[in-house]
Formats: structure tokens, C-alpha cells, sequence
């Protein structure tokens, strides 16, 4: 296989690679190291034994990811206040060829759901990213880690169970949610806390990841009453310079603020029956410069 060969079909498969290392990992940073590599082991060697181009680099690409997993958890880091992922804006372009197939990928790269794959072990995670998100058979999960089936299914059913136990319900609908987010935003703009609070159900939260850099509460907050106050003071605040951008981020509709050129924070929203159920605030610099060239 000729340089150029090897590096076309790389591309090929590079959006599946780092949709696997973002999902690992819940940096875009860090998965884009890994994808890179991937990259590096790939065009280092022979190739011409491999029959199956993707399911070699995706092994390559979740080894990488997993060693780095473990790494990242060994250091045992402190985080300020809560975490959420960086967010990966989503354009599953031929990965996701129909609606079914695209709905599975967009639950799987979720706030919601990566949050709680944070609390997997690092092989949990692999096998339910490897198994729920992309479909691979048992056998071939086991090839790739090196493990037993046995031991693989058994992973994957403990993964899971506790994912299932630990993610809420919400509504996937895009166009139900962006609706709700463009209200959202206009009664929050707009100073209009009655607005607001219709939209908001009872028992909302909203989680503020700042890591410490900017403002945002330290804690979730609960209820409407808390959260509509909040929103509403700081809209009052305001800053004169701000705009707003709509996106796809981690399978769903999603606002960045920019303050002159610049990112300033990502609001994004769950709902269920017509209500925001949370409130996704990410103000941590660091997990925001790459959406300079998204948006």
C-alpha cells in the first residue's frame, strides 16, 4: 500500500476514530492526540496484511484511548466544581447513513450520558463505547482488548446496567428541543423570568462547569425557582458584546456565546414533556477554544 493509499484510507475512518477517542475520553484534545496516534502507527509499518482497514485502527485507536484513560485516572486530578465533557460538535456526515443509526450515535456522545460514563472503570468504558456506540460483536471487542468474550460480556452487561441505572430520561427530538432552546434563550436574553420559569420544570437543574476560570456555580442547582433566579440575574448583568450561534454539539441543538470573536460559554438543554429538565452551562475556556473554528 502505497503512502498516499494508506493516508486516504486513514481519512476515511478518521471521523469513526475520534468519534470512539472523544467518547473515551470526553476531551476533543485529548482524542485528537490519539487519532493523531493512530496516525503515526498506521503509516509507521506494513500494512499490506491487514484485511480490514477500520476495525485495525479503531483496536489501535481504543488501546491508545484506554492508555490514556488510565493515565488520567491514576493522576486522580481535582476538578473545581462540576465536570461536563468538552463539546464535540456532531456532523455524523456517512458514519451515521439513517435516523436509527444516527439517534444511537448522538445518545452515546450525550452530556448526559458521558458524564456517567466517567464513572465507568477505564474497560467498562471501552466495551460499552465499543459495543452500545458502534455495534462491534463481542468476539471482535475481545480481539481488540485482548480479553476473553466471556469476560467481555460480562463487562459490557455491568457496564450497562450501570449506565441505564444512572442516566435520565429526556427528549431526543431536535426539533422539539431547539424549539424549546430558542424560547429558552429568548425569555433568558430578554430578561423575562416569567418566561422562563413557564419553561422550566419543577425539579430542573442546572450543572455550571467553569474549572474554576469563570463564573459559574460550584454546585448543581436545583430546582426551578433557584435556577430561573440565577439565569436571570445573570442575563441582567449582561455584557454588551455578546452574540449567539446556534450548533449541533454532542447530538443535539445547542447555543455558544461569544463575547466580541471569542467563546465565551455553551448552553445546551434537556427536555422531556415540553420542560427544560436541565441545564447544561460550560464556561471553562480551555473546553471552548476549539469551537472558534466551529462555529
Amino acid at each position: 500500500m502505497t503512502t498516499d493509499a494508506m493516508a486516504d484510507v486513514f481519512e476515511e475512518h478518521r471521523p469513526v476514530l475520534l468519534g470512539v477517542a472523544y467518547r473515551m475520553l470526553g476531551r476533543v484534545a485529548d482524542a485528537e492526540d490519539v487519532v493523531q496516534d493512530a496516525w503515526l502507527r498506521w503509516s509507521g509499518g506494513d500494512r499490506s496484511g491487514v484485511r480490514e482497514p477500520r476495525g485495525y485502527l479503531v483496536r489501535i485507536t481504543t488501546r491508545l484511548a484506554l492508555d490514556r484513560l488510565r493515565r488520567i485516572k491514576a493522576r486522580g486530578e481535582t476538578y473545581v466544581g462540576p465536570w461536563l465533557p468538552e463539546p464535540y460538535p456532531t456532523d455524523f456526515g456517512d458514519t451515521a447513513p439513517d435516523a436509527a443509526e444516527r439517534a444511537v450515535l448522538a445518545d452515546s456522545v450525550s452530556l448526559a450520558v458521558l458524564v456517567v460514563l466517567e464513572s465507568l472503570s477505564p474497560l467498562e468504558r471501552a466495551v460499552f463505547v465499543l459495543r452500545e456506540a458502534f455495534g462491534y460483536p463481542y468476539a471482535d471487542i475481545a480481539a481488540m482488548l485482548d480479553r476473553g468474550e466471556p469476560a467481555v460480556r460480562q463487562l459490557a452487561g455491568r457496564a450497562r446496567r450501570h449506565v441505564e441505572e444512572r442516566r435520565p430520561r429526556y427528549e431526543v427530538d431536535p426539533v422539539r428541543r431547539r424549539d424549546l432552546t430558542e424560547r429558552f434563550l429568548a425569555a433568558a436574553a430578554g430578561g423575562d423570568l416569567a418566561a422562563m420559569m413557564d419553561l422550566l420544570a419543577p425539579d430542573v437543574r442546572l450543572v455550571g462547569d467553569s474549572g474554576g476560570k469563570s463564573r459559574a456555580p460550584l454546585r448543581v442547582l436545583h430546582s426551578a425557582d433557584k435556577v430561573g433566579r440565577f439565569l436571570h440575574g445573570t442575563a441582567r448583568k449582561g455584557v454588551a458584546d455578546l452574540s449567539f450561534r446556534f450548533l449541533e454539539l454532542n447530538g443535539g441543538p445547542a447555543v455558544l456565546v461569544l463575547s466580541g470573536d471569542e467563546p465565551d460559554s455553551v448552553f445546551q438543554l434537556d427536555v422531556a414533556d415540553g420542560r427544560v429538565r436541565t441545564v447544561y452551562v460550560i464556561r471553562n475556556p480551555d473546553k471552548l477554544r476549539h469551537l472558534a473554528a466551529a462555529r
